[in-house]
């Protein structure tokens, strides 16, 4: 397949605190180094972009030296984590914004859908929005027209395509604008992590659009998202981003396993878990403190299959909130974020009952159902059926090789009643 995407040393600079060089010496500094036809000084300076350090650079790049090759008809998946420069190649590969040095090569038209919103004029109603948004991504008004039937079915949003999309919530207007995008048969489509924001229905319809576009069609996507199941069913490659640079392009399951393997690793023999920040919800008193893990006969053992397994979850509860406001789950994922475990104080009969203060609550899974590798477990804590404390992927844990069936006969008979064999007991 021949390369329809080319991207050369591509680098992009932020100063931060400011817009701009920030002061008029640095102008001058700039101007008199273009002049002379040196480079700009500026360009010499500048933090690795690390967002969880303290910068002493006044200058950052967001971007460094970034290069690959993208082939017609190829899915690229882009993955990363929060601040690793993921949105802003897009803009730059979408000229949102231009780059600081390095050059792109194209070949046909891109289109982008990078945020929620972007192109939609609020004011106007959602049928208005198609012919706007789609003359930004270089539609003809003959083009909308010939497909607008097939932008609103695909949308799903018909009943209110005459009405203000300030009225619509943010799923909606997700809909629309990918529909527009979807429809505009560009060589390249380039699509951020919004999709993150529609149900799994339209995820579902969106995701085989993309197919469709890449394999039907051969057309070329470029795709970000968090969401690992997506990345492994949609991508046919993907390149791993890290503080700016590209960190490793390969095959979609090594990156993956790339990807994930630190935040494993860190995880792999602690038994008390903290907590991460990073997409975690605190708006209550009552929060989780940290989470053990206490498997088989101590808590010196690791998570292993067919054995029993604790899950202790520490509350952090200042004001003595009692145990019959609150409703908390959890639901445990594998490395690629598809869901496979789900548990909830709501199925327990009478253990919320008790008017005490909430201490801890301990889930028994008596003979642990997953099979050997990594495991990803996010948390949803309400109080009086408002959230209190929710993380998503609060934390990782390993699961070792076991043996879940001492006998092998009336498996099909224990298998259901096994899966949901568990207890709450809630501490106080």
């Amino acid at each position: 397949m021949s390369v329809i995407l080319k991207v050369e040393n591509i680098s992009k600079q932020y100063r931060l605190g400011t817009v701009g060089s920030g002061t008029l010496k640095d102008d001058f500094k700039r101007s008199w180094a273009k002049l002379r036809g040196k480079e700009d000084p500026f360009l010499k300076v500048g933090a690795v972009n690390d967002k969880s350090q303290k910068s002493t650079e006044d200058y950052v790049w967001a971007l460094r030296d970034i290069n690959f090759e993208v082939r017609h008809g190829e899915v690229l998946g882009i993955i990363g984590k929060n601040g690793a420069g993921k949105s802003t190649l897009l803009k730059i590969l979408s000229r949102v914004t231009a780059p600081t040095t390095g050059v792109i090569k194209s070949r046909g038209r891109i289109a982008s859908l990078l945020e929620v919103g972007t192109g939609f004029h609020h004011e106007l109603t959602g049928r208005e929005n198609i012919y706007l948004n789609g003359a930004i991504l270089g539609m003809t008004k003959a083009e909308i027209n010939s497909k607008l039937d097939e932008i609103i079915d695909f949308s799903g949003c018909e009943r209110y395509i005459d009405t203000p999309t300030k009225r619509y919530s943010s799923g909606m207007t997700v809909r629309l604008a990918f529909a527009v995008a979807a429809h505009l048969e560009p060589e390249i489509l380039v699509v951020d992590e919004v999709l993150a924001v529609g149900d799994a229905e339209f995820q579902k319809k969106a995701i085989g659009k993309m197919k469709d576009i890449s394999q039907g069609e051969g057309r070329t996507v470029l795709f970000v998202s968090h969401n690992m199941a997506s990345i492994q069913n949609l991508c046919t490659r993907a390149i791993l981003l890290d503080n700016g640079s590209v960190r490793a392009d390969n095959f979609v399951d090594k990156i993956i396993q790339q990807y994930l393997q630190p935040l494993i690793e860190k995880e792999k023999n602690n038994f008390k878990k903290e907590i991460s920040e990073e997409e975690r919800i605190l708006q209550g008193q009552l929060s989780i403190e940290y989470v053990e893990l206490i498997s088989g006969k101590g808590k010196n053992e690791l998570p292993q299959t067919g054995k029993s397994l604790i899950f202790k979850f520490v509350m952090k509860n200042p004001r003595d909130i009692q145990t019959n406001r609150v409703k908390f789950d959890f639901r445990i994922d594998d490395q690629y974020g598809n869901r496979l475990l789900w548990f909830s104080t709501s199925t327990s009969s009478n253990s919320l009952l008790r008017n005490k203060p909430l201490r801890s609550i301990e889930f028994l899974i008596k003979k642990l159902p997953l099979n050997q590798g990594n495991y990803i477990v996010t948390t949803h804590l309400m109080v009086d059926n408002i959230v209190s404390d929710w993380s998503k992927n609060a934390f990782y844990f390993n699961v070792l090789e076991g043996f879940f069936y001492e006998q092998l006969v009336e498996v099909s008979v224990q298998q259901a009643q096994i899966l949901t064999d568990y207890e709450i007991s809630i501490n106080d």
